[in-house]
């Protein structure tokens, strides 16, 4: 049985990555799949491949620091299958160079990346949701972070943002709830994409490894099948939620990988 069988799905940032994954899967379930990105030749190599392996899937620009783009991409997505009635949106951007503590962030970063980061997911869901109602329900997916729950010492900006995503996505499941439009987002944590594969030293990969509590990285495939999830009727019921996918890297005290090498250390010399 197809999971989307009849549903109409708009991806923003679907061009590769998480987006990829979940364009992918969606397509796979059945659904009639729109991949909007920036880089548009790459969503549309993404839709060819869809189309390939037997799925349907088409591929438009959006630029998601422009209204009207966002706009046109929604408009696009009806025009090609006649109705909307999952949207994910996912794009984001980060920037470690200026995107750093409250004293020192660059401060027309900070409002770049509201606007991308935040801005884009109101307005997504602004011109997404009239047809939603039009077709009767609808299923909102929103990529928050795991930075929106934390702290940390770089990327405020980031981190101010997807925590606005989170609160967001609750707004949007109170108000439009009672029109079977269902809004919930997916918190991941470090997930091995080629953009993280690419830039991250392997020190940090480690890093990360040694304070997750499963014994690998995520891959964009576990966010990908949440999304799926999400965006069917198996979460008919789930609404206003957002699902950590982050491999129980920040479930546990902080200090217990430490206090795990200190007892080894301590019962070695014990001995």
């Amino acid at each position: 049985m197809l999971r989307m069988k009849d549903k109409v799905a708009l991806v923003t940032g679907g061009a590769s990555g998480i987006g990829l994954s979940a364009a992918q899967l969606m397509a796979r379930e059945g659904a009639k799949v729109v991949i909007a990105d920036f880089n548009v030749n790459g969503a549309k190599e993404a839709a060819a491949d869809i189309q390939a392996q037997g799925g349907e899937a088409v591929a438009v620009f959006v630029d998601a620091g422009d209204e009207f783009s966002i706009k046109e991409a929604v408009e696009f997505t009806v025009q090609q299958y006649g109705k909307l009635t999952s949207l994910f949106n996912n794009v984001g951007l980060t920037n470690l160079k200026k995107d750093l503590d409250v004293v020192n962030v660059d401060l027309d970063e900070w409002d770049r990346l509201m606007n991308v980061n935040l801005k884009s997911v109101l307005l997504g869901c602004r011109f997404a949701i009239p047809h939603m109602i039009e077709a009767g329900e609808g299923s909102i997916i929103n990529t928050a972070s795991m930075a929106g729950f934390t702290g940390d010492a770089v990327r405020v900006a980031y981190g101010a943002s997807k925590a606005g995503v989170v609160n967001l996505t609750r707004y949007i499941a109170t108000q439009y709830g009672k029109h079977n439009i269902r809004c919930n987002a997916i918190a991941p944590g470090l997930i091995l994409t080629p953009a993280a594969q690419n830039n991250m030293p392997p020190d940090v990969l480690d890093m990360f490894a040694k304070y997750n509590a499963l014994p690998y990285h995520g891959e964009p495939d576990d966010i990908g099948y949440t999304v799926v999830f999400l965006a069917s009727d198996e979460s008919k019921f789930i609404t206003g939620q957002t699902i950590q996918v982050e491999g129980g890297h920040y479930i546990a005290n902080p200090t217990v990988p430490d206090f795990e090498q200190f007892m080894k250390s301590h019962h070695t010399l014990s001995n």
